[in-house]
């Protein structure tokens, strides 16, 4: 101890008379501004698009992008919880697709809506706990066991679906994908209350907390009284009941359901979160950030169709975020390490 107080002692008199007060604000100027670049790469696309195609700011749009935003801030969110452990699920888009087809198949044989959709949610928790147990109790790769569920669960849409689009006609089943209210869709309502209630369930609640607990040090958190095998089959379920859910809003956008429905999400679910904040590596994200990533994600894609940008390039993009996305993170871990 008196070593290591000698050693601080000569490092803080080498230090004296060098102003220190200037690179401090640097350096907290720059976290502050990776913390928070989904919003103000969310800004900057918005401007820029907008200066583009002047009909990117209208209403019409926004509603347009906050419909878009609702099915990828579901999976997105979904992610996220098992990513807050260390962990991954890349079984939501599977999830998503199977439940959406069950709900399809099961409204259109005269099953009421509401009945139709707790049927779809209830299987997308189980499916979720499915993978819990396995990856907690078996001790699985979280990687390989929900990309092998997404892909059977790929595989059984297509084998139910045989290729063909199921369409719904129940409204009670679609109102909240195809209704309005004052000229306003229903659907971003389900946005926003997605993020409502998740912002309390992590930020104030004991559950929440556990989780980034969790996440942070699974090894302390054990020690500290954690189930920490409980907390991440718990996690893995709100993760399937979310994708659920997105599978319903899905198909009720749609008013049907085809073997491809959501392909083209799961790339983004993942690099939402992780731009948004959410580190891969667990135990680090807040659910702001997670929803600037899905508005940001959702600007650039529609904003490059309405610049008629080519498809090519769209994608190109995409990939671009999602590499941003990962370069962020790295950089915000190691500027904390050091």
């Amino acid at each position: 101890m008196e070593q290591l107080t000698q050693e601080s002692t000569a490092v803080a008199g080498s230090d004296k008379g060098r102003p220190t007060h200037r690179p401090k604000t640097k350096i907290h100027v720059l976290d502050l501004a990776l913390d928070n670049i989904v919003w103000i790469l969310l800004v900057v696309f918005a401007v820029l698009a907008n200066f583009m195609n002047p009909f990117f700011l209208s209403v019409a749009n926004l509603q347009n992008v906050l419909v878009q935003a609702t099915t990828l801030g579901f999976v997105a969110v979904a992610i996220a919880l098992t990513l807050l452990l260390g962990e991954i699920d890349l079984s939501v888009i599977g999830i998503l697709g199977f439940t959406g087809a069950v709900g399809a198949m099961v409204v259109n044989q005269g099953v009421p809506g509401p009945a139709a959709i707790l049927l779809v949610v209830l299987l997308g928790a189980v499916i979720g706990l499915v993978n819990g147990l396995c990856i907690a109790k078996l001790r699985m790769n979280s990687l390989i066991e929900t990309l092998a569920m997404g892909l059977a669960l790929g595989g059984a849409v297509l084998a139910v679906t045989k290729g063909q689009t199921i369409t719904i006609s129940s409204q009670s089943y679609t109102f909240v994908g195809q209704g309005s209210i004052f000229g306003w869709p229903v659907m971003p309502l389900a946005l926003v209350l997605l993020f409502v209630v998740i912002a309390v369930l992590l930020n104030r609640t004991p559950w929440g907390r556990r989780l980034y607990a969790t996440g942070g040090n699974k090894r302390a958190a054990y020690a500290a009284g954690i189930r920490t095998d409980r907390q991440l089959i718990s996690a893995y379920v709100v993760s399937g009941l979310l994708a659920g859910c997105g599978g319903w809003l899905a198909t009720a956008y749609l008013s049907g359901v085809n073997s491809t429905v959501g392909s083209d999400l799961l790339l983004y679910a993942v690099a939402a979160p992780v731009i948004g904040g959410v580190s891969l590596f667990g135990g680090r994200g807040r659910v702001l950030g997670m929803l600037g990533g899905t508005l940001l994600l959702t600007v650039v894609q529609v904003g490059l169709q309405l610049v008629n940008i080519s498809a090519y390039y769209v994608a190109m993009v995409g990939g671009a975020m999602i590499f941003l996305a990962v370069f962020v993170d790295a950089v915000r871990i190691r500027r904390r390490e050091s």
